[in-house]
């Protein structure tokens, strides 16, 4: 793995960067693709991701920010440097969800309809970023012996994680065998986003892509979460992660809303 895809001059453009393009490339065409039967047209579409992207990059970033602020601290020029990795998804997604709101608003659609519509493409496009973070080799995961494992070079997070550690000495090559939790987490994304659309397109229920993803979503990082390895360089309360603590209550909330849900539709049932 490493972290620059190629260099132009004086300008590198990193692995990090390329997929986190793809990702929002990747989310477009799903929503136009999704959208021509619901009469929203590609200018709609662009519109959304514009605001969702500004938004969701500058919430992560800030998340992430907050997270590492020691390491910030030290170098504020490096704060910017989001082609570089380093953005929270947590962060994103509250901030993009606030600006989804907005969105929903200023258009006068239906919230929650716009919500379930969005959210068909997160997991795809978290599924390709979490890909380039593997090629930056950010939020990487914890040693292991299992044939699973792989290597990063000499530079990398991992590497200097266990150099710092003392579990390699300056000479090494790679760093320790560690899980592939990014693409773990990539994996279980691409599986959730083929969830989605089948619900998307199936279920007349506004609200329920919401809910399934909020709560499949919750339960995937809080499990991949335990494989990480990066543990010293993000907050942390106890033996769980912030990322942790975070998915609780969204599980919470995506079970209560598909209660909610189900109890709304029983009930109109009955009164026919």
């Amino acid at each position: 793995m490493h972290s620059i895809c190629f260099e132009l001059g004086p300008l590198t453009i990193h692995w990090y960067g390329v997929f986190m393009a793809l990702g929002f490339t990747g989310g477009l065409l799903n929503w136009i693709r999704l959208g021509r039967k619901l009469g929203r047209d590609a200018q709609f579409c662009s519109d959304l991701m514009f605001w969702i992207m500004i938004s969701g990059i500058l919430g992560a970033r800030i998340a992430y920010v907050l997270e590492n602020w020691q390491v910030y601290a030290a170098d504020p020029g490096s704060i910017v440097r989001v082609d570089q990795g380093g953005l929270v998804f947590y962060g994103g997604f509250v901030a993009s969800g606030v600006a989804i709101v907005i969105f929903a608003l200023r258009h006068k659609v239906r919230i929650l309809s716009l919500f379930d519509f969005v959210i068909t493409s997160v997991p795809l496009a978290h599924a390709l970023g979490r890909i380039g973070c593997f090629m930056n080799g950010c939020c990487f995961g914890s040693c292991t012996s299992s044939a699973l494992g792989i290597q990063f070079p000499k530079g990398s997070a991992p590497w200097l994680e266990h150099y710092k550690a003392s579990l390699i000495d300056k000479s090494a090559d790679l760093s320790c065998s560690v899980h592939p939790v990014q693409l773990y987490e990539s994996g279980y994304n691409l599986l959730l986003y083929i969830l989605l659309v089948w619900l998307f397109r199936r279920t007349k229920r506004v609200g329920v892509v919401s809910a399934i993803y909020l709560m499949f979503y919750s339960v995937g990082r809080f499990s991949i979460e335990f494989f990480r390895g990066d543990r010293g360089e993000r907050v942390a309360v106890g033996a769980l992660s912030i990322g942790q603590f975070i998915s609780i209550p969204l599980f919470i909330a995506g079970a209560a809303l598909l209660i909610y849900l189900m109890r709304s539709s029983r009930q109109k049932a009955e009164e026919l």
